[in-house]
């Protein structure tokens, strides 16, 4: 595993300034810019090194339904887009990137050959896209399985893996803290399977209680703030443990936890989603659910590739999740 000092050198930034950013130590006073070169210096450390190939005519495009500053809250669709520019580079394709914030330059882009749509779009968006190339792989989503590729994660399963392990160690009070999400063009909200699959799977088991789920957004700052909420509501009650939408949730989960002076996990254990590179360095180190999202990145230009190549008959595939155990739960 890269160290601190690894992704300090290669981002040009101190030691000390790599562990608070990656602890979204909100004392810290950094740019983004400077937040984004350690970020992404900790991802690429952490994928395995491939030879690049001659680059190759034609290019690709990849559109992030994020904004780049979005995007450093919720390091989740950083590491797939990092998973597609690494394929990207390693089979010699050209790759034009494009976020939610300069999305409108895509419609001027008419040398696309395809295009890798990570993130959730809503159905007037699908439409809108396919009127730029036929070619097409959603990551993240899956908006119409019998007409366009997709890479996606089951969502369901993976929640039920965290909530087997906590029951499995004796939880009868397990909370959720989670975001909500609605597509960029106001369209509508988006249903969340982590938050139906708890409330559904728990009321199955008959542990449900609706007073331990918190909702707020995919952000660290959210997750500080809601888990500070529940100290507050619940005290002594406090449930024995919550699992986390995504790591950047429980990341300020635990950060608000230590600042109560509450023992993780002896008091309360926390599972995150994701496994994103931030995790192996917070404290107490993060339990998680990984999602090899590198793994999705490479997938989705393959799989253009094929679509650019010929292939007809639409795909989808959903990648394999695995827990990850560490200090933040037993």
């Amino acid at each position: 595993m890269a160290t601190i000092k690894d992704i300090a050198q290669l981002a040009g930034v101190s030691i000390a300034t790599v562990s608070r950013v990656l602890n979204y130590d909100t004392t810290l006073s950094v740019s983004d810019e400077t937040k984004k070169k350690i970020f992404e210096a900790a991802e690429e450390l952490s994928y395995k090194k491939k030879p690049a190939r001659k680059q190759d005519s034609g290019s690709i495009a990849v559109l992030q339904w994020y904004t780049e500053k979005e995007e450093l809250e919720d390091l989740y669709y950083m590491s797939i887009r990092l998973g597609v520019e690494n394929r990207c580079r390693n089979k010699g394709l050209q790759l034009v990137k494009y976020f939610h914030d300069n999305y409108e330059e895509l419609r001027e882009n008419d040398e696309i050959q395809g295009l890798i749509a990570v993130g959730k779009f809503s159905g007037k968006q699908v439409k809108e896209l396919r009127t730029f190339t036929k070619n097409i792989v959603f990551v993240d989503t899956s908006p119409d399985e019998e007409q366009f590729d997709s890479v996606v994660i089951d969502f369901e399963k993976a929640t039920k893996k965290v909530l087997d392990h906590l029951i499995a160690k004796g939880h009868e009070q397990i909370g959720y803290i989670g975001g909500k999400e609605e597509y960029k063009d106001k369209t509508s909200a988006i249903a969340d399977a982590r938050e139906e699959t708890v409330k559904r799977y728990l009321t199955e088991k008959g542990i449900y209680e609706k007073r331990f789920m918190y909702n707020g957004k995919f952000s660290a700052d959210d997750g500080h703030v809601l888990m500070k909420q529940a100290i507050q509501e619940h005290g002594e009650n406090l449930p024995t443990a919550f699992f986390a939408g995504n790591d950047s949730i429980a990341v300020g989960a635990l950060r608000a936890l230590l600042e109560e002076g509450i023992a993780v996990p002896e008091r309360v254990n926390i599972i995150g989603v994701n496994d994103i590179s931030i995790s192996k360095y917070v404290f107490p180190t993060l339990s998680t659910v990984k999602v090899y999202t590198e793994l999705m990145g490479e997938t989705a230009v393959d799989t253009l590739m094929e679509r650019i190549e010929g292939r007809k008959t639409a795909k989808k595939i959903v990648i394999a999740t695995k827990l990850i155990v560490r200090n933040s739960s037993f």
